[in-house]
């Protein structure tokens, strides 16, 4: 998943949140972002460190994507960790929030990560099921970088299943 690259965006983000070069962009766009790249990464920690401040701001400017951004990165935490129901709570309000904007990569990247939780619980049927809604939403908007992961997905749970 270009692991690199988001390592690299999230040092270069911190240390720029850490020395106050973000005076001109609202401390909610950073926070955002910082748990996004951390959600990216499949790093629990992050997560939980960056979705506090993140979650407060965004339900305090009432940002509908970022309340969704933070709502799915709370749901890979969960996942994670092994708190699967709360992982699926998360996940859903994400896509409360993503539905009414009708933002399709935001709803395939939940989707795809509904898929994971749905691999973690042993459900293969709708691990597909998830997976499938999360291509055509990258299919949609041609996001080919995201279309060949879910896609990938996809054809190892039909090899799985031969």
């Amino acid at each position: 998943m270009g692991e690199g690259e988001f390592a690299l965006v999230r040092q270069e983000l911190e240390v720029a949140f850490g020395q106050g070069m973000f005076d001109y962009v609202g401390d909610h766009d950073v926070h955002a972002t910082m748990v996004d790249v951390a959600s990216l990464q499949r790093d629990e920690a992050g997560i939980r460190c960056y979705a506090p401040a993140a979650e407060e701001l965004a339900v305090r400017y009432d940002h509908k994507l970022y309340r969704g951004v933070v709502a799915r990165a709370w749901g890979v935490a969960h996942t994670l960790a092994g708190e699967y129901d709360q992982a699926d709570t998360r996940y859903n309000q994400a896509l409360a929030m993503f539905t009414p904007l009708g933002t399709r990569w935001q709803l395939g990247r939940t989707h795809f990560e509904l898929g994971h939780l749905a691999l973690a619980r042993g459900d293969r049927s709708e691990a597909s099921a998830s997976f499938g809604r999360a291509v055509a939403e990258f299919e949609a908007m041609r996001a080919m970088p995201d279309l060949a992961r879910a896609r990938a997905e996809l054809e190892q749970l039909k090899l799985a299943n031969s």
